[in-house]
C-alpha cells in the first residue's frame, strides 16, 4: 500500500531532498535520480521499472496513464506525493514543469553484468561530456535495437535530469554500463565482440566496413575524439565522408549514422 502525502511549503525537507537530486554529488550519495514527464514515467512502467516516489502537481488534469502509474506505485509499496505546481517547478528547475515526476533507484552499471549476446549492436562512448549527446545516444540505441550504451572513462552523468530527459525514456529500455577503458577492453576480449571506432586514422569507409556481431560501435569525446591507444586497440576503424566544410559530425549523430549502417550490414549477412 502506497504512502500518500501533500506538500504545501517550499521549506519542507522532502522538497530539499528532491531538489538535491539535480546535483551529481547528491545523486551519488542517495543512489537515486529524478525523471520528469508522464510519457517518460510510462515508458519506465512498461519496462517494469516503477519509481520509488511519484511526485504530482495538485490540480493536474486526470489521465488514464497517470492512474496506471499511481496503481503501479501503490502496488510496489512506494510513496505518492502531491505539491503545488510552483513547488514542483523548484524541484525540477523548470518554470513550466510537467505535472508528474518520479524518483528512481540508480541501475546497476557494472560492465560484468552486460550480456553481449543480448543484441547484435552496442554503442560505446568515451569521455562524452554533453548530457544531451549522452541521452541522444541512448535514444539512438533504442531506435536501432541496440543492447545498450557503455560509457568509458569520465562521461557526463547518465542519471542527470538533462541526460534522462534527452533519452526520451530510452534510459529505461537500454542497458547502461560504466567502466574505465582498461576494465572495458579486458572484459571485451574475454569473449566475442568486434570493436569499431569512428576515426580519421587509416579508416575504412563506414559503408564498406565488414561489421560483425556483437558489434561495439565507439565514438570519442566531442572535441578531442578517441585517444590513439584506444583506436589502435580496435578491430576496425571507420570514417563517415564529409562533403561540406565540416570535418566531423556531432558525436551522437555519428553514432547514429554508424549504428544504422552496421545494422543494415548485419541484417544482410
Amino acid at each position: 500500500m502506497a504512502t500518500r502525502r501533500t506538500i504545501t511549503g517550499f521549506s519542507n525537507p522532502l522538497v530539499k531532498f528532491l531538489r538535491s537530486l539535480r546535483e551529481k554529488k547528491h545523486r551519488k550519495r542517495e543512489k537515486r535520480f529524478l525523471a520528469e514527464g508522464l510519457r517518460l514515467l510510462t515508458d519506465a512502467r512498461e519496462c517494469g521499472i516503477v519509481p520509488e516516489m511519484l511526485v504530482m502537481a495538485t490540480g493536474r488534469d486526470p489521465h488514464p496513464l497517470l492512474d496506471a502509474l499511481e496503481d503501479a506505485v501503490a502496488a510496489a509499496g512506494g510513496e505518492i506525493v502531491e505539491m503545488d505546481v510552483d513547488i514542483l517547478a523548484k524541484v525540477t528547475g523548470k518554470d513550466n514543469p510537467q505535472a508528474v515526476a518520479g524518483v528512481f533507484a540508480e541501475f546497476d552499471t557494472r560492465i560484468a553484468n552486460v550480456d553481449r549476446r543480448a543484441a547484435p549492436i552496442w554503442l560505446v562512448a568515451q569521455a562524452l561530456r554533453d548530457p544531451g549527446n549522452l541521452g541522444t545516444m541512448l535514444r539512438t540505441g533504442d531506435a536501432v535495437g541496440a543492447g545498450g550504451l557503455i560509457l568509458i572513462d569520465d562521461c557526463a552523468d547518465p542519471f542527470s535530469v538533462e541526460a534522462v530527459r534527452a533519452s526520451m525514456g530510452a534510459i529505461f529500455t537500454q542497458k547502461l554500463a560504466i567502466a574505465r577503458w582498461d576494465e572495458f577492453i579486458a572484459w571485451l576480449r574475454e569473449d566475442e565482440g568486434q570493436l569499431v571506432a569512428a576515426s580519421l586514422r587509416d579508416p575504412t569507409d563506414y559503408r564498406e566496413a565488414p561489421y560483425a556481431a556483437p558489434c561495439f560501435l565507439m565514438v570519442g569525446n566531442e572535441s578531442q575524439g578517441l585517444p590513439r591507444e584506444y583506436e589502435n586497440a580496435c578491430d576496425l576503424r571507420v570514417t563517415i565522408p564529409m562533403r561540406g566544410r565540416a570535418d566531423s559530425l556531432n558525436a551522437a549523430v555519428a553514432g547514429a549514422v554508424l549504428a544504422y549502417e552496421a545494422l543494415a550490414h548485419l541484417d544482410r549477412s
